[in-house]
């Protein structure tokens, strides 16, 4: 498969979420045949959830943009293990979590299948993705609503608080040099 860009959406609103959400943008970086090639700042957010099943923890949201060579299929089943193994619970994935990841946008592709839907469906109705969306590349083009991630911000009717925060995304774990092999004696 060729190199896409994709923009992919984390959150936690359990327990220390900068920690979570600073694991997963490393583990991102350890994806194959996949490059991180931005990250936005993180977003403290209101959940947006009317029944409240996400519980009262306000999130802490970003976007990671990576290019990678991976299908959507591949990518998907990995980041879902990823969540796992940052202790989501699949029974009540509605619920309060660790680590959420949405595939938000994969190149300018239009995907619905049985459990992946890109671009996301409520992309462009929810301000805690957008702002950050819009943060890491605001001439990026809707596939489908033909418009920028700018113009679909300055649009949103979505009135719920997102605060930027100030701290580096990422900032808890430096990225690790390759192995390689010693030098000969």
């Amino acid at each position: 498969m060729p190199q896409e860009i994709v923009f992919i959406g984390i959150g936690s609103n359990v327990g220390d979420r900068q920690d979570f959400c600073d694991r997963a943008i490393t583990l991102m970086n350890l994806l194959p045949l996949s490059q991180v090639t931005g990250v936005s700042s993180y977003y403290e957010t209101e959940p947006v959830d009317p029944e409240g099943r996400q519980g009262e923890n306000w999130f802490y949201n970003g976007v990671v943009r990576l290019e990678t060579s991976l299908t959507p299929e591949c990518l998907l089943e990995i980041l879902q293990e990823t969540e796992r193994g940052l202790g989501r619970d699949d029974t009540h994935r509605s619920g309060p979590r660790p680590m959420d990841f949405d595939i938000l946008l994969f190149g300018q592709h239009h995907i619905a299948q049985e459990g992946l839907t890109v671009p996301h469906p409520r992309l462009h109705l929810r301000r805690f993705v957008l702002e950050p969306l819009a943060e890491l590349d605001p001439a990026y083009i809707h596939p489908t609503l033909h418009c920028s991630m700018n113009d679909l911000l300055e649009a949103l009717d979505d009135t719920s608080c997102v605060t930027k925060l100030s701290f580096k995304p990422g900032s808890k774990y430096s990225p690790r040099p390759a192995c390689s092999t010693p030098p000969s004696s």
